[in-house]
């Protein structure tokens, strides 16, 4: 491997909607520079960045890919991401590993909603931003129509640096360029605005251009980082990866004027001291400095073992040296140093800030953990993502008794590989759900199952975690009297239950008095009655938002004992329950669903045939608003797929718990119909 510096490195992520053409557009640019002698075709499934079996199937990238190539000198560094939003789990953490996120754009879908989420998310990053317009050779495309859009979706910061020339065959440069015939607009226009536009950030620079009406291009290159790194500027590129028009602007754009690791804007890592206070940390990309890196990506290979992918920040990283895991105290040895090239791994003798590299089979480097190398970093931790919560769920199961450990392990490989992956178990319903961002996510994670661990499972709806509660205080007695020859059993409890307000819980209260329940009973009857709100009388649900007073009762001063004052405290509960005029509450939620403003009717018309509450809507932007309500969880069955065809694919939502609401009447009859109480022994 040849010797580079920090400065020659450019680390690039290729974000943007599904269909964009980010893959092909990789290939194009290993092409270009040498990396690879030709393209890959998705259809053919062999490109470099799609190597899973699956991603060749579906045709399109499911996870990050990593590749590398050198251009005019330039070490480039680029993250191919998913674009499908249900896979926004893979693509987001690229953005804590770049300086640069170029989103693309395909000309013919315009600006869609993974181009909109991911400029809002590098910019919160801090990152620099340029976009990158695909397929300028499509028919029925509108390009200065598409300009004018992007322009007053994302700012007048976004300007064109090169523009299209015969009908898209080719691009010509408007940045070191001031002449040239383009398909449309004007590159002497489009030159002049880009550079009034850098020349704003720099006082000096500023005077001068209005005393000579004219700036050299070599006096740009620094304020043009400038202004990439305050989001003063966003350059617009046009390319066509498949004939590879623009193709070779582009590279250059990258390895001219893209920032490299001392120039972009440094990640925020944090250090928290000894009373959990975070204070900011600036990694300093120096090779002779102390290791900073973190992981990014994790893979899980049935044949490689774990792989874990990071960024390096700050020092250098070396075959054979020690490093620690996050807090961890106890070092582990760096066996293979690996640089990856899609699913290839070349051995690296030293990795340096702004490199991408891997290791393998060390069980501790899980996503997000930062790599160092003195103790004095061990409480330092890179700024979190802010990931979008996975709202669809299945309710999932082995379908081989004794394949449950086994289907445990499989689940904690695929929930460390994706972020946006979440496990929960009810235990009100005894079922482990699998939550993802949608149902093209959890087809892929049960295929990955099936295929690549050959695990069977039986899976469905999640179950709705319905609750019973009293309207009215009611009193329960019972008598446990038992004998079976010798000593028996006794205890005879009177409590009374009385309603309480939505989502305070249980509370119990001995009130009884003159010792007629010895007071080392009284535990047992608080199990007992604990025991009976598992499963309420009227449709099994567990029983909450009651208050239990437990205020007479008697004792045998031979047969009293702990299991006989459970079972009188269980049913007495139980005797009061029927006489509470019980209800059946269910989970409300609070949605908040963003989607284009021409959907608006739509979007609150369908939250409010679910049963649902709008509880008011805000402009976000010209052309985007959000819609804030509250809808009954068992309401919400489906709704992923509606909001996808409501808004053709343009809307995405949000859940919260809010809290917990009696059902209509006709739903109670349905539930409680359903259900027969397991008859209590004597």
């Amino acid at each position: 491997m040849s010797s580079y510096s920090v400065e020659q490195i450019r680390t690039v992520a290729l974000v943007g909607h599904g269909d964009s053409g980010k893959t092909l557009l990789a290939e194009a640019l290993l092409q270009h520079s040498g990396a690879i002698p030709s393209m890959g075709s998705l259809e053919r499934g062999d490109t470099l960045c799609d190597s899973d079996p699956l991603e060749r199937e579906y045709h399109h990238s499911l996870a990050a890919a990593l590749v590398h190539f050198e251009h005019e000198g330039a070490q480039v560094r680029l993250i191919d991401t998913p674009g499908y939003p249900d896979f926004i789990g893979h693509a987001l953490p690229a953005l804590a590993a770049v300086e640069t996120a170029l989103v693309v754009v395909n000309a013919q879908n315009g600006i869609e909603l993974s181009t909109r989420r991911m400029m809002d998310w590098a910019g919160e990053r801090g990152l620099c931003r340029m976009l990158v317009v695909n397929k300028i050779d499509a028919e029925r495309i509108d390009l200065p129509g598409l300009l004018a859009g992007l322009r007053e979706s994302f700012g007048k910061e976004v300007l064109p640096i090169n523009l299209p020339a015969e009908g898209g065959a080719r691009v010509v440069d408007c940045f070191f360029n001031p002449d040239g015939e383009a398909d449309f607009s004007s590159v002497a226009e489009a030159h002049q605005a880009l550079v009034d536009q850098v020349v704003e950030v720099d006082e000096a620079l500023m005077a001068h251009y209005l005393e000579e009406g004219e700036v050299a291009p070599e006096a740009l290159h620094e304020p043009f980082e400038r202004a990439l790194r305050e989001g003063h500027l966003i350059p617009l590129c046009f390319v066509s990866a498949r004939t590879g028009a623009g193709v070779p602007e582009l590279a250059n754009i990258l390895a001219r004027l893209a920032p490299n690791p001392t120039e972009g804007n440094p990640p925020l890592f944090l250090r928290t001291d000894d009373k959990g206070t975070e204070h900011p940390v600036k990694a300093s990309p120096d090779p002779a400095a102390h290791v900073l890196a973190h992981v990014f990506k994790v893979v899980i290979d049935p044949f490689v073992g774990r792989l874990a992918v990071f960024r390096v920040h700050q020092g250098t990283i070396r075959r054979e040296m020690q490093l620690f895991a996050g807090d961890g105290r106890k070092p582990f040895k760096v066996g293979h140093l690996l640089r990856l090239q899609g699913k290839k791994h070349e051995e690296a003798p030293w990795l340096i800030p702004g490199d991408f590299g891997a290791l393998s089979k060390v069980d501790e480097l899980e996503y997000g953990v930062v790599l160092h190398d003195s103790h004095d970093e061990d409480h330092i931790h890179l700024k979190p993502l802010d990931f979008p919560t996975p709202m669809q769920g299945l309710a999932i199961e082995a379908s081989r008794r004794g394949d449950e450990q086994r289907l445990a392990e499989i689940l904690q490989r695929l929930q460390a590989e994706d972020p946006c992956v979440r496990l929960d178990y009810n235990a009100s319903t005894q079922e482990t759900v699998l939550r993802g961002m949608g149902e093209l996510h959890l087809r892929y994670l049960l295929e990955r199952m099936a295929g690549q661990y050959k695990l069977e499972v039986q899976t469905r709806a999640p179950s709705v975690p319905y609750r019973e509660t009293a309207t009215r205080s009611a009193e329960g007695h019972s008598r446990h009297k038992k004998q079976t020859g010798g000593a028996g059993q006794f205890g005879e409890v009177y409590l009374r239950i009385e309603p309480m307000p939505r989502g305070e819980g249980f509370a119990f209260v001995d009130a009884i008095k003159g010792g007629v329940i010895p007071g080392n009973f009284i535990p047992s009857v608080e199990k007992g009655v604990r025991s009976a709100l598992a499963a309420g009388p009227l449709a099994g649900f567990p029983v909450e938002d009651v208050k239990v007073t437990v205020f007479d009762g008697k004792s045998h001063s031979v047969d009293s004992k702990d299991i006989a004052f459970q079972a009188a405290g269980r049913k007495a509960m139980l005797d009061a329950l029927r006489n509470a005029g019980g209800i059946v509450l269910e989970p409300v939620m609070q949605i908040e669903v963003t989607t284009p403003d021409t959907h608006l009717g739509d979007i609150t018309a369908d939250l409010t045939g679910r049963r649902g509450q709008v509880l008011g809507t805000e402009s976000l932007s010209a052309s985007v608003a959000l819609v804030r309500g509250q809808v009954p969880l068992a309401e919400l069955d489906g709704y992923a797929n509606r909001l996808k065809s409501i808004t053709a694919g343009q809307g995405l939502y949000s859940l919260s718990s809010s809290h917990y609401s009696a059902v209509p009447q006709d739903v109670q009859q349905r539930l409680s119909s359903g259900y027969k109480a397991v008859p209590e022994e004597d």
